[in-house]
């Protein structure tokens, strides 16, 4: 029998994993009310663009991100690695298999008002 904290953690996993999913719908089909959904407003996305370390504003990312035309799903694979769970803080770790590039991704979620926000992304990448 699957104790009741187990089962619990599992649902919030569940949570989590339509937070994420919301992340990557929003990146594919260009949707910023998609990536709205998933990130807090105040989130901050930190990495490499090449050699250049940058930090951006979630709305900065948003918009341009939600630029131009839906990309095609079939040449784009994008995965959840794991997903850690403590209480109201969560950690997943995704990699996203993209045409040229593979981008790691390190995503901070808390849960703010029943729901799993991203709070914070940090990614690495390596051309391909």
């Amino acid at each position: 029998m699957v104790s009741k904290a187990k089962a619990q953690v599992s649902n919030e996993r569940e949570l989590i994993s339509e937070t994420i999913q919301l992340y990557f719908d929003g990146m594919i089909e260009r949707d910023k009310s998609k990536l709205e959904k998933a990130f807090i407003s105040e989130a901050r996305l930190i990495g490499y663009r090449g050699e250049n370390f940058t930090l951006t504003t979630f709305e900065s990312w948003a918009e341009a991100t939600s630029k131009g035309e839906a990309r095609n799903p079939a040449v784009y694979k994008n995965e959840i690695v794991s997903i850690r769970v403590q209480g109201n803080a969560a950690a997943v770790e995704t990699e996203l298999y993209w045409p040229g590039i593979y981008y790691y991704d390190f995503l901070t979620l808390m849960k703010i008002d029943g729901e799993w926000k991203i709070v914070n992304k940090s990614w690495s990448q390596k051309k391909i």
